[in-house]
């Protein structure tokens, strides 16, 4: 199973090179200490005070699924670990609802639900999962999970 790590610092509007520079390390550490977790792939994002990281297993979309995952305009982001059982039909209704996928994975349906829904998203997606989306319109981190 994969593994997510991230952070927020509160008050870092523009953040400064010496900023982005020193969270990179912070969130590669991270990271790192999650690597047993998955094996495959690493992906990161450092931006406007934000911190999102990944280590991937690939299970589904195993060419197209890196991680992190932003919707068509980037302003949603998501880092995520496990599996969304009903991604497929997820995918169907958000497509008849305008929004266009560029991989087939799991993880993208999470960023265009949560564009579409908001935080009501987590209440569609049927599996095992955890994860963290950061809506830079909004400047709010949401994190959910799947209903234990």
């Amino acid at each position: 199973m994969c593994g997510i790590a991230g952070f927020i610092e509160q008050g870092v509007l523009k953040p400064t090179h010496a900023w982005q520079a020193s969270a990179s390390v912070v969130l590669d550490r991270m990271c790192r200490i999650i690597a047993h977790r998955g094996p495959d792939d690493q992906g990161t994002m450092v931006r406007d005070g934000v911190a999102l990281g990944m280590r991937r297993l690939s299970i589904i979309d195993l060419a197209g699924g890196h991680q992190p995952i932003s919707g068509e305009d980037g302003l949603v982001t998501t880092v995520f670990n496990g599996e969304i059982y009903n991604y497929r039909e997820l995918q169907s209704d958000l497509e008849a609802r305008g929004h266009r996928f560029q991989t087939h994975s799991d993880t993208e349906a999470i960023v265009h639900a949560y564009e579409e829904y908001g935080p009501a998203c987590v209440r569609l997606f049927r599996g095992m999962f955890a994860f963290a989306v950061w809506d830079e319109r909004a400047r709010k981190l949401f994190l959910g999970r799947d209903r234990v």
